[in-house]
């Protein structure tokens, strides 16, 4: 009997099976089309190409301890043939040489098997052996705490056991592990990602494959990009909800009362990804559409939000394509190279809400790595939000606001320029600022100083104690404070036109702001608020003409006068406005105190 073998059966391994189970018997031709497949596969650096050689090196091997012959005969394919491998040209080289042998081709292709036997060719049909991605024997290797898996050749395998910021390295074999028991490990992996509609062979380069084998994601490396063959699988070892974060309400409002741009950071391993898809699931369940763009797709997600690889291997294709979908907000993991920032930046500005994932190892170095890859400017346009995981928890939350100001440690008022404030979420004081000073972007620490607060106090009140009869001083930063002053002595502190206040201000090179100071008010009555087209209403029936402050709980929110009618009107797009929006969301009691 002839035999005529197709690169589908050869890959697999099969031949070298049947021939070791003597279920071949006779001559096996191999056709030169299956080599030159083969052979330029591997010099593109894909694993098939090698396991496909190995494998006729072994059937050649078996073949002549058995006495039956192997040949390698037919037409070495062209560049016609290349070029037209698609449709099914290089295939019908390997039928060629089956009708011309009168041999039988076996094959693992389903399409080659009925265009052989509608040619009259004899054909044999190798259904692919299922192997279910739970039954590969790297899942042996997991157990309910493990978080990745490392297979080396020569050494034995270890893991990483424990809880996310808790992890541990442990041996968990004794024996050191085979190059052939790796590559036999990869074989497996490789076909139950083929065959599995839930995984997919996400990256294939020179020496190294990327498959996502349903939540595992698994590198193998061969030589020649590492010095021996290594497999290394992650799993996610928590699907955690955005509740389980223990995040504020007003973080959660903040990031669902509009689209933004929004980093996720923190170092490798402290749980950012995990906590990337707790925010898409959140955002899913709040009526906003969700898409992401991944490479590889590995983050777990629900159902109806679609994982983006990139086009043709590039993000910025997937990004056009994004355009058009028109998503509310597309989870982009994991943001790295500039071409990445730039992509995430462009979709930004195209009115797309973006949640970016990158490495940082403290909150404020996610920002620094825009610098000098998104114009400074637009960085606030950007990303107004980031969030800093550290050992699963969320540790920081920044907000970054752009103005126009004096840098902290600068006192002439000719130094005004565009500055970002990087404010902490929680406490609302400025951590640092980034500016342009001559051709250096600045990223400076504001630090307050008790010391410096006492001696800029203590100047401030040697110069206004005579003017005027009571005071109280308030430090901004160290070179900007609050004077609040008896509402009727106002005007004298100021000096006509302004002139005694600026005085004093050059005299002690800094900035004050002049305001009433308020009159203790000791009575506490608790309110409603009515919500009327663009404004908010709250009731103070019988306090009309009175100043009165509001209040969320215990927090001060601003000063109003009662209207006649016994109401204070609050515009919903004022700052007073949002701050009773938040209050309301929160569900605190609005109270005025009078």
């Amino acid at each position: 009997m002839k035999y005529v073998v197709d690169t589908s059966v050869v890959i697999d391994g099969r031949i070298s099976r049947m021939l070791e189970n003597n279920e071949l018997k006779g001559t096996i031709i191999i056709p030169e089309a299956v080599i030159a497949e083969l052979e330029a596969q591997a010099n593109f650096g894909k694993m098939t190409g090698f396991q496909g050689l190995e494998e006729i090196r072994k059937i050649r091997e078996l073949a002549e301890n058995l006495g039956h012959r192997v040949l390698f005969l037919g037409e070495r394919p062209g560049i016609e043939h290349v070029r037209l491998a698609r449709g099914g040209e290089i295939d019908n080289l390997i039928r060629k040489v089956a009708e011309e042998e009168n041999a039988t081709l076996i094959t693992g292709d389903r399409i080659q098997y009925l265009v052989a036997v509608s040619k009259g060719i004899q054909a044999i049909y190798l259904g692919k052996e299922r192997i279910r991605p739970e039954e590969a024997r790297i899942m042996r290797f997991f157990t309910e705490d493990t978080a990745s898996v490392h297979l080396r050749e020569g050494v034995p395998a270890y893991a990483k056991r424990g809880r996310i910021g808790q992890l541990e390295l442990v041996k968990i074999t004794d024996e050191p592990l085979t190059l052939e028991e790796l590559k036999a490990i990869a074989h497996e992996i490789i076909e139950a990602a083929s065959q599995d509609e839930d995984s997919s062979i996400e990256i294939e380069r020179k020496g190294v494959t990327v498959i996502q084998l349903r939540d595992l994601r698994i590198a193998i490396a061969e030589r020649p990009f590492s010095d021996r063959m290594e497999i290394t699988a992650v799993r996610p070892i928590a699907k955690a909800s955005i509740d389980d974060y223990g995040i504020s309400e007003e973080l959660k409002k903040r990031i669902i009362e509009r689209q933004r741009g929004i980093l996720i950071s923190g170092p490798p391993g402290a749980g950012k990804s995990t906590f990337a898809a707790s925010v898409a699931n959140y955002l899913m369940e709040n009526g906003y559409m969700v898409k992401t763009m991944e490479s590889p797709r590995d983050l777990m997600v629900r159902d109806e939000i679609t994982q983006y690889a990139p086009l043709e291997e590039d993000m910025s294709l997937t990004a056009d394509v994004l355009l058009l979908v028109r998503p509310d907000y597309t989870i982009y993991d994991e943001v790295r190279k500039t071409s990445d920032f730039q992509v995430f930046a462009d979709m930004r500005l195209a009115g797309v809400g973006m949640i970016g994932v990158t490495h940082a190892t403290r909150p404020i170095d996610a920002i620094q790595r825009m610098i000098g890859r998104v114009e400074l400017g637009i960085i606030p346009q950007v990303v107004d939000t980031v969030i800093f995981i550290d050992a699963g928890k969320v540790e920081k939350v920044y907000e970054l606001r752009f103005t126009v100001k004096v840098p902290f440690g600068m006192t002439e008022a000719d130094l005004a320029r565009p500055v970002i404030e990087v404010i902490d979420f929680e406490s609302k004081r400025v951590e640092f600022e980034m500016y342009t000073y001559g051709e250096q972007v600045v990223v400076m620490p504001v630090e307050e100083s008790q010391q410096e607060n006492r001696l800029l106090v203590y100047a401030i009140e040697s110069r206004i104690a005579e003017l005027v009869s009571t005071f109280e001083i308030v430090p901004v930063s160290d070179r900007k404070a609050v004077v609040r002053v008896p509402e009727d002595e106002v005007p004298h502190l100021i000096g006509r036109k302004g002139k005694r206040i600026r005085m004093i201000e050059e005299e002690l090179g800094i900035s004050i702001d002049v305001e009433p100071l308020k009159a203790e008010r000791k009575n506490v009555m608790e309110t409603v608020v009515d919500e009327k087209g663009k404004h908010y209403v709250i009731l103070a029936e019988g306090l009309e003409g009175k100043q009165v402050d509001v209040y969320a709980g215990d927090k001060y929110l601003f000063t109003a006068e009662v209207g006649r009618r016994g109401v204070i009107r609050v515009r919903k797009d004022r700052e007073a406005g949002k701050e009773i929006k938040l209050a309301l969301a929160k569900g605190e009691t609005i109270r005025l105190r009078y």
